[in-house]
C-alpha cells in the first residue's frame, strides 16, 4: 500500500492551466478575439464582461466557445472596470490581460468615457502589477491622435496627441494609452497598445446596421464632402490575430520583446479605400442604392451643430442621439489612412484576410438585411426617425392622441390669451410667466392627494441646467458664432460667390420671414407642423423622389454656374497678364 501511495506521488502532474482576460469580452471585436484564442489553443479564457451572466447566441453554443465552457477551457465573469475589486477578481491568477472594454465610441458623455477608458484602465494596471500578470495588451484607437480638423495621410506612431481631441471618447482613449504604455516594465509588467482602424466584419452592431438604417430611411443617397476622402479600414479577423501578435512579441524572451513592449501600433488592413467607395460596397452589394448626391461640408456642419444643440434641449423629452452630429461629419469627409510599417517590423503583424475577401463574408453574414427582405412598414418612418422617435414624434404624428390633442389645447390656449390678444412679446411674455408662476405655485402647495387621484409633483431637478448641458450649448453656440464670424472674414475677400449667393438668398428668406407677425407665424407654423409630417409619413416615397429631383437640378445649374464663374476669373486673369 505504501509502494503503491508513493509511486502515486512520483507520477508527474497534468500541466497547470494557462490564463488569459479579454475585458470586454462580449463586445465586436473581442468576441473574434476569444474565439481565436481558443481555436489556436493559447489560453484558456476568462471572459470578463458587465453582464451578470454570459448569454451564447446559437452558434457559439455549437461552436469552438461552447465546447469551451463546456470543457473548462474558457470561463465567464461578471465585471465592471469602474469596481477595483471587481477588476482584481477578474484578473486573478491570468498571465495576460487583453484590455478591449470600452463604451460606446458614439456616445459622446464625457462623465462614462472617464471613468471607463481612464478610472477602468488604471484599475486594470493596478490589478496586472499587484497580481504579478506577465502582459497586457491595451486597444486603443487611431483617434487619439486625430484632432477633428486636419485629415491623416498615412500618420506613424510619431503622430502626437492633439491638444484638443473630436470628442470625449478620443480623448479619454488617449489617456488610457499613455497610462498603458507609463506602466510597462512595473513590476515586470510588460505592456503594449494596439490602434485598429476602422473596424468591419461579422457580428459588427454599429457599421453596417447603422448604413442599413440609413439606406432604408432614404438617407444613403448623400456623400458628406467630395467623396475622395481616403480611409483605412481593417477586416475584425485581423484585429484578433494582431493582438495576437502584439501578445507572441510580449512573450519573446531577449531584444524582441524589448522592441516591441511600451509602444503603441496602428493596426490596417494595409489597402486603403475611398471611404464612400466602401460604403457603396457594402451598400450594393446587400441591394441598396450607393451614394451619389454631393453635399459640401460647409453646409452640413452648419446642421449637424443645430441638430446637436436640439438634441441638447428635446433629450430630456425622448428624442433619441442623432445620427448628424459634427465630430461625425468631420470622419466622414476627411482622410484617415495609416501606415502599419512599425507593427510588422515589431510585432510581426500582417493581414491574414484581405479586404475584398473581408468585405465578402460581411456581406453574406447580413444577408437578412438584404433591401429584397425589407418591409417599410416593419420599421419606423423617416418622420418619426427625424423627430427622434420619442415624445415628440408621438405627439407630432399623431401615435398618442390624447397628448397631441392636450398639447394642441395648451397652444390654443396660448395663442388665443397671449398672441391674438395684440400683445407686444414682452408682455406677452411676462404675462405667460405670470401665469406659470402662479400655476406652479398653486401645484406646490395643493396636497398629494385630492378626491382619491395622486398629484405629482414637478422634481427640483426638472428646474436645474446641468453644468455638463451649461458647457455643451455654451460650446455649440461659440462653434456657430466662429463659423459664421469666418463665413464674414470669407466674403469679405471677395472670392467665394457661392458662399454670397447662399448669404443673400438666406437674408432674402429671413426678410420675407421678418414680415410676417407672430400672430401670421402662430397660425401657419403650428398648424404646418401637426399636418406635414403626417402627410409626409403617408408619403414618403413619392415626396423623398420630388425632393430628391429638385437636389439633383440644384445641384447641376450650382456645378454649372461655379463651371461658368472659374472660366470668367481665369479669363480675366489672362487679360490681366
Amino acid at each position: 500500500m505504501a509502494e503503491q501511495s508513493s509511486e502515486k506521488l512520483e507520477q508527474p502532474s497534468e500541466p497547470q492551466q494557462r490564463w488569459c482576460v479579454v475585458t470586454g469580452g462580449r463586445g465586436f471585436a473581442a468576441r473574434h478575439l476569444v474565439e481565436m484564442l481558443i481555436r489556436f489553443d493559447m489560453f484558456s479564457v476568462r471572459i470578463a464582461d458587465l453582464g451578470p451572466q454570459i448569454n451564447l447566441d446559437p452558434s457559439e453554443q455549437n461552436g469552438v466557445l461552447g465546447q469551451a465552457f463546456q470543457s473548462g477551457r474558457a470561463s465567464y465573469v461578471s465585471c465592471d472596470l469602474r469596481d477595483k475589486s471587481q477588476v482584481f477578481k477578474a484578473c486573478e491568477g491570468a498571465e495576460v490581460v487583453f484590455h478591449m472594454a470600452a463604451p460606446d465610441s458614439s456616445i459622446n458623455n464625457h462623465k462614462l468615457h472617464q471613468s471607463v477608458n481612464v478610472q477602468g484602465t488604471v484599475n486594470v494596471i493596478e490589478a496586472c502589477v499587484e497580481l504579478k500578470v506577465k502582459r497586457l495588451i491595451y486597444t486603443s484607437s487611431p483617434s487619439v491622435v486625430f484632432d477633428g480638423v486636419n485629415g491623416i495621410f498615412n500618420g506613424d506612431e510619431s503622430l502626437p496627441y492633439p491638444t484638443k481631441h473630436n470628442d470625449s471618447y478620443s480623448a479619454t482613449k488617449a489617456d488610457g494609452e499613455a497610462l498603458v504604455i507609463k506602466a510597462n516594465g512595473v513590476n515586470g509588467l510588460l505592456t503594449c497598445c494596439i490602434r485598429p482602424s476602422s473596424i468591419f466584419g461579422p457580428g459588427d452592431k454599429l457599421l453596417v446596421p447603422s448604413l442599413v438604417n440609413a439606406a432604408r430611411a432614404g438617407k444613403s443617397k448623400f456623400i458628406i464632402g467630395n467623396g475622395n476622402n481616403l480611409y483605412d479600414f481593417t477586416y475584425v479577423e485581423n484585429v484578433a490575430h494582431a493582438h495576437i501578435c502584439a501578445e507572441r512579441a510580449l512573450a519573446s524572451d531577449g531584444p524582441v520583446a524589448h522592441k516591441a513592449a511600451g509602444q503603441a501600433y496602428f493596426i490596417t488592413n494595409m489597402e486603403p479605400i475611398k471611404f464612400w467607395d466602401f460604403m457603396s460596397l457594402i451598400l450594393v452589394g446587400l441591394g441598396y442604392e450607393r451614394p451619389r448626391i454631393r453635399v459640401p461640408v460647409s453646409i452640413m456642419m452648419p446642421i449637424a451643430h443645430i441638430v446637436e444643440l436640439i438634441y441638447t434641449v428635446l433629450a430630456p423629452y425622448g428624442m433619441k442621439v442623432p445620427q448628424l452630429t459634427p465630430s461625425r461629419v468631420r470622419l466622414l469627409s476627411c482622410n484617415r489612412t495609416f501606415d502599419c510599417s512599425k507593427a510588422n517590423d515589431r510585432l510581426g503583424y500582417s493581414p491574414v484576410v484581405p479586404l475584398q475577401e473581408g468585405l465578402t463574408k460581411t456581406i453574406d453574414s447580413y444577408s437578412h438585411l438584404r433591401a429584397e427582405l425589407y418591409r417599410r412598414r416593419d420599421g419606423p418612418s423617416k418622420a418619426s426617425i427625424y423627430l427622434g422617435s420619442g415624445r415628440v414624434s408621438d405627439i407630432l404624428l399623431w401615435r398618442d392622441k390624447r397628448q397631441t390633442l392636450a398639447t394642441i389645447l395648451v397652444f390654443s390656449a396660448i395663442y388665443f390669451n397671449f398672441v391674438a390678444s395684440g400683445y407686444t412679446v414682452i408682455t406677452a411674455v411676462s404675462k405667460l410667466l405670470s401665469v406659470a408662476s402662479i400655476l406652479l405655485f398653486l401645484h406646490g402647495r395643493s396636497p398629494r392627494k385630492i378626491l382619491g387621484y395622486t398629484i405629482e409633483k414637478v422634481p427640483d431637478s426638472k428646474f436645474c441646467l446641468s453644468k455638463e448641458m451649461s458647457r455643451k450649448v455654451a460650446l455649440s453656440m461659440a462653434s456657430s458664432w466662429n463659423y459664421a464670424v469666418n463665413s464674414l472674414k470669407s466674403l469679405c475677400c471677395g472670392n467665394d460667390w457661392v458662399s454670397y449667393i447662399k448669404v443673400v438668398f438666406s437674408l432674402l428668406l429671413l426678410d420675407c420671414l421678418g414680415a410676417l407677425s407672430l400672430r401670421r407665424l402662430f397660425t401657419l407654423v403650428l398648424p404646418f407642423m401637426f399636418v406635414a409630417f403626417v402627410m409626409y409619413e403617408k408619403k414618403e416615397e413619392e415626396i423623398d423622389n420630388f425632393v430628391l429631383s429638385i437636389i439633383t437640378i440644384g445641384s447641376r445649374l450650382k456645378s454649372d454656374a461655379e463651371r461658368n464663374i472659374s472660366i470668367k476669373t481665369n479669363t480675366k486673369k489672362m487679360q490681366v497678364e
